[in-house]
C-alpha cells in the first residue's frame, strides 16, 4: 500500500478540524451575545444561524459544510489510489495540490469571500480531483485486465 498518498488525506481531516474549531470559536460567542431565550433556541439546524448572524460569523461554517462534501470524493479517490499501490509522485503530487488548495479556499471563504477567488480555487481543485480519479479508474482497470 502507498502510505506517503495517505499523508494528504489525514492532514485534509485534520484541516477540517481546524475549521470545525473555527465555526464553534466565532458562532458560540455570537449566539451567547444574542441571548436567545431557550425555548426559541430548541430544534433549529446550523444553516438557521444565517438569518441570525453577522454573515461573516457565518463563512467559517459554510465553509465547514463545502469540506464536508466534495472532499469526501477526494479520500475515495486517494485510498483507492493507496490500495491499488498508486502512491507515485504525481498522485502524491496531485493530492498534497488538492490539500492546498482547499486550504486556501478555506481561509479565503472564511476571511474574505469574494466568489470569482472562491470558484477558481474550487474548480482547480475539482481538476486536480478529477485527474486523480482518472489514474485511480485507469490503475484498476490495469490491474482486473
Amino acid at each position: 500500500m502507498s502510505v506517503n498518498l495517505l499523508v494528504p488525506v489525514f492532514a485534509l481531516v485534520l484541516w477540517s478540524l481546524v475549521m470545525l474549531f473555527w465555526m464553534v470559536a466565532l458562532r458560540l460567542p455570537a449566539l451567547a451575545k444574542l441571548k436567545i431565550p431557550p425555548e426559541q433556541a430548541r430544534g433549529g439546524r446550523g444553516q438557521d444561524l444565517d438569518r441570525l448572524l453577522p454573515r461573516e460569523i457565518n463563512w467559517p461554517a459554510h465553509n465547514y459544510v463545502h469540506l464536508m462534501e466534495q472532499p469526501t470524493i477526494f479520500y475515495a479517490a486517494v485510498v483507492g489510489l493507496a490500495l491499488l499501490g498508486q502512491g507515485t509522485m504525481l498522485n502524491v503530487a496531485l493530492a498534497w495540490g488538492y490539500v492546498a488548495i482547499r486550504i486556501v479556499h478555506s481561509i479565503w471563504q472564511a476571511k474574505v469571500n469574494t466568489i470569482p477567488v472562491r470558484v477558481s480555487l474550487f474548480f482547480l481543485s475539482t481538476i486536480l480531483l478529477a485527474v486523480l480519479a482518472v489514474n485511480g479508474l485507469l490503475a484498476a482497470l490495469r490491474l482486473s485486465a
